[in-house]
């Protein structure tokens, strides 16, 4: 089968698309063909050995697929020809995977599967952030950085379902209907982004900040916190890992929380399906609705990479397997 294929660290540039050895079926694991393929951030760190999972050489990335079940182990409730979405966390850029049951979620017939394969990544982290991690109330106001990239227009859907109002910040013009499109309630800019949630908020603060990007913003971001609010650290997009100063924390009662989704869930996968079943029904009743930014054929899987490491992204990119 053709699979994309990561031989060397040197980034998204050097993974080429060959020839490999399609997986066998094992006990408790099922065999997706995979239409289409969500790629993240993750995926980019793990081309130049960067991400806290690092596979030996060589090694096929795409955490997140969906397409159709060809084969289910004895006793599975998927049958063949079934339509799923799934987290194999490492091999969705092929054109089979073979994925733990426990992290392979039914698709609607009317959900595509490009939308399918832009959920479980996404959209799994941020529902945990949120509520998990969040403890997000009705009515509180939450303030999403990348607002027009993959996590942020999962945050912001997620919020607005919760019944939240919702703050996008964006890094330019040009991505300022992305986030609009995805739901926020008041899209901003990165450059002045505190003196605006303030003013929004009518100098209270924000309740919550979604933060996937780090970096220069995040001394600014404690600042926009009202009284008891929750900065959720979910990554570092911008490369640089910020550091606190814990005064800060104590004397505006607020609090830096860490959104390691990876970790919580990994003891127990049963916790994926848990996260779907709760989502579902805001997919099929048209509350999540997860932009697609761009589309890539297979072969151009370095192109897919380069736009998300140079943070051109607007909405999920994906890689077309099959059609």
């Amino acid at each position: 089968m053709r699979a994309a294929r990561v031989t060397s660290l040197g980034g998204p540039s050097t993974v080429t698309v060959d020839e490999v050895p399609e997986p066998t079926l094992e006990p408790g694991h099922v065999l997706v063909d995979v239409h289409e393929a969500g790629v993240s951030f993750p995926d980019v760190l793990m081309t130049r050995g960067l991400y806290q999972m690092r596979p030996d050489l060589p090694f096929v990335p795409g955490a997140e697929c969906a397409g159709v079940v060809r084969e289910a182990a004895e006793g599975s409730a998927f049958r063949p020809g079934d339509r799923v979405a799934a987290f194999p966390v490492l091999g969705a850029f092929a054109e089979t995977v073979a994925v733990p049951e426990a992290m392979v979620f039914p698709l609607p017939d009317g959900v595509s599967f490009e939308v399918g394969a832009a959920l479980p990544m996404n959209y799994l982290t941020v529902h945990f952030a949120l509520t998990q991690r969040g403890r997000l109330e009705r009515g509180e106001v939450v303030l999403v950085h990348g607002a027009a990239g993959g996590i942020g227009t999962a945050a912001i859907q997620l919020a607005r379902a919760m019944d939240a109002r919702v703050i996008a910040v964006v890094s330019s013009e040009d991505k300022v209907e992305t986030a609009r499109a995805a739901g926020a309630h008041h899209v901003v800019l990165a450059d002045g982004f505190l003196a605006a949630a303030k003013e929004l908020t009518y100098g209270r603060g924000v309740d919550v900040v979604v933060d996937p990007v780090g970096g220069d913003r995040f001394t600014d971001s404690l600042r926009s916190l009202a009284p008891e609010g929750r900065l959720l650290v979910i990554g570092f997009t911008a490369g640089q890992i910020p550091e606190v100063k814990v005064n800060r924390l104590l004397l505006n009662n607020i609090s830096v929380v860490g959104v390691g989704w990876g970790a919580f869930w990994m003891p127990d996968p049963s916790y994926l399906r848990t996260q779907w079943e709760s989502i579902l029904p805001l997919l099929e009743s048209g509350a999540l609705a997860p932009p697609i930014g761009s589309r890539h054929p297979l072969d151009d899987v370095a192109a897919a990479l380069t736009e998300i490491d140079e943070r051109r992204a607007q909405g999920k990119v994906t890689l077309t397997v099959r059609q």
